[in-house]
């Protein structure tokens, strides 16, 4: 049975300010849980519902795992979903990586200012399925641990890496080391750009794109057309920055195994 101090930790840990004193933070869901748990992170304690407790009982004491048995009704005081899932857990925030010195063959994605927690945990995911396993990201943009982001992620915070920095500060000293490509409203047409297998990919705030002191580092900037009427009055101004994160890690990699 949960207790009330628990109860009152745990929904603290829905916080920034929280998660940070406390160095932990929340994911929910079997499948982000058992990602977590057989990944880099310290998952410190579950909370479950006794069939997800019998069915993974095994993998909680391999991994010495302590866990407490909830009921449906405790689950829906301490989850952040709107529909609880059967498991949830505590885990340790980890030491901050360091920042990449080298790209040789390596595909980067750098986030300036995104700000909405699905999009962050989507280009999470997105940098995932395409093989990207470091993100670095702009000091104040959305947390990587808000709930709302770690959910989005739907498992894959496990297996990529996200570092918060000044992103000017970082340009500047691999100025030149590496080539810096940015998507804008205008430039070069992804799909006639010859695209190496390295580089640092930047995407911008999705009401602002790229922040100028950012875009004085990018060396190409790179357009993904629209194919819609755009005389129409309704016709689309933008993509959001996770579905242009995904269309250019998609171009990226295709130009890659050609």
């Amino acid at each position: 049975m949960i207790s009330i101090n628990q109860v009152k930790f745990i929904q603290s840990l829905k916080q920034k300010k929280f998660r940070e004193i406390h160095d932990q933070f929340i994911a929910e869901g079997s499948r982000l849980v058992l990602d977590l748990i057989s990944s880099r992170f310290v998952v410190k304690e579950v909370f479950a519902e006794q069939q997800w407790i019998s069915l993974n009982r095994a993998i909680l004491g391999a991994n010495n795992i302590s866990f407490t048995l909830v009921s449906e009704s405790e689950m829906s005081r301490i989850s952040a979903l709107s529909s609880p899932s059967p498991v949830l857990s505590i885990v340790t925030i980890p030491e901050a990586a360091e920042l990449p010195s080298s790209f040789q063959d390596e595909i980067i994605l750098m986030l300036d200012d995104i700000k909405d927690p699905g999009n962050l945990g989507t280009i999470v995911r997105i940098a995932d399925w395409f093989g990207i396993g470091t993100i670095i990201c702009s000091e104040n943009m959305v947390d990587l641990y808000n709930p709302k982001v770690v959910q989005a992620t739907m498992g894959s915070i496990a297996r990529v890496k996200a570092i918060y920095a000044n992103l000017g500060d970082f340009l500047q000293q691999i100025k030149g080391s590496t080539e810096v490509f940015g998507t804008f409203m205008s430039g070069e047409n992804i799909y006639s750009c010859n695209l190496p297998s390295s580089g640092i990919i930047v995407i911008g705030n999705e009401s602002n794109g790229i922040s100028k002191e950012v875009s004085e580092y990018v060396n190409t900037r790179l357009q993904i057309p629209s194919f819609a009427n755009n005389n129409a009055p309704s016709a689309p101004e933008s993509l959001n920055a996770a579905v242009a994160t995904a269309i250019v890690c998609a171009e990226f990699r295709r130009q890659g195994i050609q």
